[in-house]
């Protein structure tokens, strides 16, 4: 069975309709079983690595499938789809090899990635890198050097770089919460994180990388955009609402006003 609902390219259509169909799951999986990782890492789901490479290998075939899928389409060497190109490329720089570098854990911790995530984690990111680079170098029709000045991408681009930002803020601040001896000596320290966005909610993180997704949705007018966004919601809203609970049960001083991951809402 095959669709062509959206591009009318049989095989980009029906799997797109397979992607969303995979966000139904996971919007409903992940208020029952929180991805086993960090502080909610769980031994019953099997072989564990080190966060640093299991991060690395989960976010790998974003890059990877970008990269072949957009070699292969015929606009690729045009300025708009490269535009996008290196707009992925910072982010994944950052995401799949950055962060993970950066990450300070604790000497001698046990394992806490668990390598089933990383093997489901596989199918997501090979999709959207997919999902993203056929339609960005073949089948989007409205990439022309016109698209520059369009609202959508002007506004759907300052979004998505003003989150970026935000996000390698509060990056920063987690990572800086354990000091550099902390880590050498093996202690797990945790504290409240404060400052930047954290003034406001407990998950800035997982909120500046939700409005990233959406500018980028929005910049490239595509369902492939509202594809990972409504992912990366239906992951990160519920380990949102888990890791405020979590914040709140160990610090009895934990700030009142916080929220989890919407400002004053929620």
């Amino acid at each position: 069975m095959s669709f062509t609902w959206y591009t009318g390219d049989p095989t980009y259509d029906t799997v797109l309709t397979v992607a969303f169909a995979y966000v139904a799951f996971v919007s409903v999986a992940s208020w029952f079983f929180p991805s086993p990782y960090g502080r909610f890492d769980n031994k019953k789901f099997g072989l564990a690595l080190d966060p640093r490479l299991g991060w690395f290998l989960m976010e790998l075939p974003a890059t990877l499938s970008f990269l072949y899928f957009f070699s292969k389409g015929e606009h690729r060497t045009e300025l708009v789809p490269r535009i996008f190109l290196g707009m992925w490329l910072l982010h994944y720089s950052n995401r799949g090899f950055i962060f993970p570098m950066l990450m300070r854990v604790p000497k001698g911790a046990s394992a806490s990635f668990s390598l089933m995530l990383v093997v489901i984690g596989w199918s997501a990111t090979t999709l959207h890198g997919y999902l993203h680079a056929t339609f960005i170098s073949s089948l989007g029709t409205h990439f022309t050097p016109a698209w520059l000045t369009d609202p959508r991408f002007i506004v759907g681009a300052a979004i998505y770089y003003t989150a970026l930002i935000g996000n390698l803020h509060s990056d920063a601040i987690l990572r800086n919460l354990r000091t550099p001896k902390e880590v050498a000596s093996g202690a797990r320290v945790y504290r409240i994180p404060q400052g930047g966005l954290f003034r406001y909610v407990s998950n800035p993180s997982y909120l500046t990388e939700l409005i990233a997704w959406a500018g980028f949705a929005i910049c490239t007018w595509s369902l492939a955009g509202v594809f990972i966004l409504t992912l990366s919601a239906a992951n990160l809203v519920p380990r949102a609402i888990s890791t405020h609970r979590w914040y709140r049960e160990r610090f009895p001083d934990y700030p009142p006003e916080r929220r989890a991951i919407i400002p004053f809402l929620w």
